[in-house]
């Protein structure tokens, strides 16, 4: 593809008469081929979500599909007032910080709303699950993988049919995608006995490779929270 690339750019320049015209006709198709080779080098394939069907008990997998049928929508409680206010402090600075990924301010809370909500319900830490977020999908709703992970964690259409209702299309919804890969996530930690880099290498399919866990240790210290133990789990 490159050198296709170069031989139509050097064919332009070639000849007495002005590339120019010839070379705008050409850039789109340019432009496409290098997002495409971007693609399939570039950070968007080493990261794309990728989580291995495995043989699981019934045991397990009946346990991940009470925690997914779960209809309890995403409203926080707290025992005392300032747990309140620590975590409307935390929404109002995450929302400052995501503005430029996710412009619509009523998506952007309601969505950190979500990840709060899921990401503690399943014992996570909500800095991590942002981070991870940020490394799989860039905070992108709609995000196919190469592989055809989906949505925001990128959580693979087989588990709707190991744990779920068999239905794929469901991961473009905000808290069914959420809440999927936050419970796919505690999964694979608890297989890891708490070990956060193999279970994210399990999560991503790189098991004991260093890049992808690293990504997301590197991408969360965005989203940590220093001012209460709200991401803290």
């Amino acid at each position: 593809m490159r050198l296709a690339m170069t031989n139509t750019v050097a064919g332009l320049l070639g000849g007495g008469r002005s590339p120019l015209p010839a070379l705008r006709r050409s850039l789109p198709c340019m432009f496409a081929a290098g997002v495409f080779l971007f693609f399939l080098t570039g950070s968007a394939a080493v990261f794309a979500g990728n989580q291995k069907e495995e043989a699981m008990a019934d045991s397990v997998r009946m346990a991940l599909s009470r925690a997914i049928s779960d209809p309890s929508p995403p409203v926080p409680q707290f025992a005392e007032i300032k747990e309140r206010i620590d975590y409307l402090h935390w929404l109002g600075e995450m929302s400052d910080r995501l503005a430029k990924r996710i412009p619509d301010r009523q998506v952007r809370i309601e969505f950190l709303r979500t990840v709060w909500y899921e990401a503690r319900r399943a014992g996570l830490d909500p800095a991590l699950v942002l981070g991870l977020i940020q490394v799989e999908s860039a905070f992108r709703k709609y995000a196919v993988s190469p592989v055809g992970a989906h949505g925001y964690m990128q959580v693979m259409p087989f588990w709707t049919r190991v744990i779920g209702d068999g239905d794929p299309g469901k991961l473009f919804h905000m808290q069914t995608n959420l809440r999927f890969g936050c419970v796919i996530f505690r999964h694979y930690l608890d297989r890891e006995r708490g070990n956060l880099f193999m279970a994210l290498g399990r999560y991503n399919g790189s098991r004991g490779k260093s890049e992808y866990p690293n990504a997301v240790f590197s991408a969360q210290k965005r989203w940590v929270w220093a001012d209460s133990g709200l991401s803290a789990v």
